[in-house]
């Protein structure tokens, strides 16, 4: 057995370390750090490390494994998602960020997956919630006499635990909610957020059908159904609800959509039943994501996640990725986070159970807008997206192989009977191997630009921690000003007052070109760049489709039709200062704004 080695390493930077102290590393009973950057790395490394010895791994190739898993994250070349970096070595360390509760109807199930969810956020896991099985506003109980309160009112309960609970002690919960599109309370839930203040845990996105988006495409009614009888409450148009929509997207960013048959339909492994004619855990349609959206799951599942610095795998001359290290490094990721699923202390039995049944892992990237500078390549064109389906098509290839292997090594995932790969035979250790996710802090220590978005800013000030406010300066521009001789300290001081190079005199047009930001890209390129991911993705994209201020409704629901014709799995938009709370902002003063995990927080997976 060979693995990828490489000894140099890489510093951190002020911003990273000050994250790392704030959120990851140890401290005694006074508070105070008794942990080094290198000492997390290590301790990561290790604890995942001797889990190989389970598979027979020889002691000297555990401690090989050991200096590879190091390395790959002291040289920010990899990094698994927070909850990994914050608990793995910790007496039952919960590592898993993504998991999807079930919601059922009744007062006692909504309550005890309230707690749940409790559980889950103390030990620094998002939650996904799908409120679709909830009976609707003033349907009448049974059980007593009196009216349901229907999915919102609950939404506000789970939103006030949320907000009762620190994760680990160092942040606030996050939570995805969703409604399916047919369901009666479908009005109430879309605009349950236009006041800004409400549901501040929560991400909300609505499960749109196949059926509603033919409704909306043929300008026809549509029926909203009963969640438990399945009979027709109401009858509206299609087209109503999808401007409904596309107004509150416009107005505040929310709700996004998620095309649930679609993610059903991509899904690898079937709904089946045991011999006593009960669902196999872990075989359930999905019908929620995780907060940020890239990791659909069945209720009870879980999954774990991390992202490879693609940025550090771009040649020395800046003609290309240096494909043969890359495809290293993705064996290696898949390796790693099979064994994250091993070391792994499951909050509660049920979602063990889920989450060892299907092994789900989503080897993602970041440092895709570093990367494509450092080859001089612009975000928004052709080149750019050409570039992006290589990438990820080569990384797919690479990780399903590695993936491969290990069910070879070690078995397949247990429902793999349930699954395509079976009716493939095709071997497969993990029901999914890549997703990509957002990596908002884990991209801060590794010193690189967020998941697959563009730059969000030359200069920008990152607000984290609770209202704590990092300033950023892109190293490579810094570089390039330096080395082209347009570097001035007056011209820095510029920049940062707006954040973007769009108005700036001095610096040359290519050099804008190749340092474009976020809202100077046309929402149809940020639309094109997450579906070159999507296409070769297993679970979900996490993308931000940004929009300049003066935007109108009619972009907005352009982009919703254009997300559903690209083979989208979902849509987040974000116009710019549609929101008062901000976690980037451009600039030393002015406003800007991004999707978020929860208001004030940042997305933390």
């Amino acid at each position: 057995m060979s693995f990828y080695k490489d000894t140099s390493t890489r510093p951190l930077s002020r911003n990273a370390l000050r994250v790392l102290e704030k959120r990851y590393l140890l401290t005694d009973e006074a508070g105070k750090v008794t942990e080094t950057a290198e000492g997390l790395f290590r301790r990561v490394a290790q604890a995942l490390s001797s889990i190989e010895a389970r598979f027979g791994l020889a002691a000297v190739e555990i401690a090989d494994l050991e200096e590879e898993f190091f390395q790959a994250m002291v040289r920010h070349k990899f990094l698994p998602n927070s909850p990994t970096l914050m608990n793995a070595g910790k007496a039952r360390g919960q590592l898993s960020a993504c998991f999807v509760l079930p919601v059922p109807d009744s007062l006692e199930g909504i309550f005890d997956t309230c707690k749940n969810a409790a559980l889950i956020h103390k030990t620094g896991g998002g939650t996904g919630f799908s409120f679709s099985r909830l009976r609707p506003l003033n349907d009448p109980v049974s059980s007593c006499v009196g009216v349901a309160s229907g999915p919102v009112s609950f939404m506000t309960v789970y939103d006030a635990a949320t907000e009762a609970i620190r994760q680990g002690g160092t942040r606030r919960g996050a939570n995805m909610g969703i409604l399916r599109i047919d369901h009666p309370d479908i009005e109430q839930f879309i605009t349950c957020k236009s006041e800004t203040n409400k549901l501040n845990n929560f991400n909300i996105s609505v499960a749109v059908t196949d059926q509603f988006m033919q409704a909306v495409s043929d300008d026809t009614d549509f029926n909203l159904l009963h969640p438990g009888s399945g009979d027709v409450v109401k009858t509206v148009k299609a087209r109503y609800l999808f401007d409904l929509i596309v107004e509150n997207a416009h107005a505040t960013g929310e709700p996004g959509i998620v095309f649930i048959d679609r993610i059903n339909a991509l899904d690898p492994v079937f709904q089946s039943l045991d011999e006593n004619g009960h669902v196999l855990p872990g075989t359930e349609d999905i019908e929620a994501t995780n907060p940020c959206g890239e990791q659909p799951l069945g209720p009870g599942d879980a999954c774990n996640l991390g992202s490879i610095n693609v940025s550090e795998f771009v040649d020395e001359n800046g003609a290309d990725f240096n494909w043969t290290e890359l495809a290293h490094m993705v064996q290696l990721s898949v390796r790693f986070l099979d064994d994250v699923i091993e070391a792994n202390h499951y909050p509660m039995p049920f979602i063990e159970k889920a989450a060892k049944g299907n092994r789900r892992i989503g080897v993602g990237v970041m440092g895709l807008a570093e990367a494509l500078i450092k080859m001089n390549i612009v975000y928004n064109s052709d080149e750019a997206i050409y570039k992006a389906e290589e990438l990820m098509s080569f990384i797919q290839r690479h990780a399903h192989e590695a993936s491969g292997r290990l069910a070879v090594e070690r078995g397949n995932f247990p429902n793999w009977s349930h699954s395509k790969w079976h009716k493939m035979n095709v071997p497969m250790r993990n029901a999914t191997v890549t997703a990509i996710a957002p990596t908002g802090t884990i991209s801060i220590i590794a010193g690189t630009s967020s998941g697959i978005e563009p730059l969000f800013a030359v200069s920008f000030i990152r607000r984290v921690l609770g209202g704590q406010e990092l300033i950023e300066v892109n190293e490579l521009f810094e570089s390039i000003a330096r080395k082209r001789g347009f570097y001035s300290e007056d011209l820095m001081r510029e920049i940062a007052a707006t954040g973007t190079l769009e108005n700036v005199k001095g610096v040359p047009e290519d050099v804008k070109c190749l340092f474009i930001c976020s809202h100077d890209i046309e929402y149809s390129w940020h639309l094109k760049m997450q579906a070159a991911f999507q296409k070769y993705t297993d679970s979900g994209v996490s993308k931000t489709i940004n929009f300049a201020h003066q935007a109108t409704i009619d972009d907005v629901s352009e982009a919703y039709l254009k997300s559903w014709d690209l083979g989208l799995k979902g849509i987040t938009v974000y116009r710019d200062q549609s929101r008062p709370a901000q976690v980037l902002n451009l600039g030393l003063g002015a406003h800007g704004n991004k999707r978020f995990c929860a208001p004030g927080e940042e997305c933390d997976v």
